[in-house]
């Protein structure tokens, strides 16, 4: 069963638009929907568990197939922040750049996004 989405495609897609047109001056809820919407979009192409995506203050979400993490700090973690994410989601920034500058950090076997990211819903249209 697919994660129940809470942003509409529409809606995350505008965000998306939103934060494209100034990301640095993008208000906060269209901040916001824009990465809950991606963290959404990931969970979609890559469902699973065994990876947790945190993008604090705005969203977490766990994806990726494998091994599911029930208890405690999960083994494949990535955190990183706001606009990080969406650079990487809309393809602004590429994952090994990304890591290797610090600005994301992965930790775990099966922590790298490489294959999932830019997300195909967030690019250009």
């Amino acid at each position: 069963m697919p994660p129940r989405r809470r942003t509409e495609p529409a809606d995350g897609r505008a965000a998306l638009a939103v934060w494209r047109a100034d990301p640095s001056g993008v208000p906060v809820a269209a901040r916001r929907t824009a990465v809950r919407f991606a963290l959404e979009e990931l969970a979609d192409i890559a469902p699973g568990h065994t990876v947790e995506v945190r993008i604090p203050p705005d969203g977490a979400v766990q994806a990726v197939e494998g091994p599911r993490h029930t208890r405690g700090t999960p083994p494949n973690v990535v955190e990183t922040d706001p606009q990080t994410w969406l650079e990487l989601v809309t393809g602004a920034v590429a994952w090994s750049e990304a890591v290797a500058s610090g600005r994301v950090r992965a930790s775990g076997e099966r922590a790298d996004l490489t294959a999932y990211l830019p997300l195909q819903a967030a690019r250009r249209r």
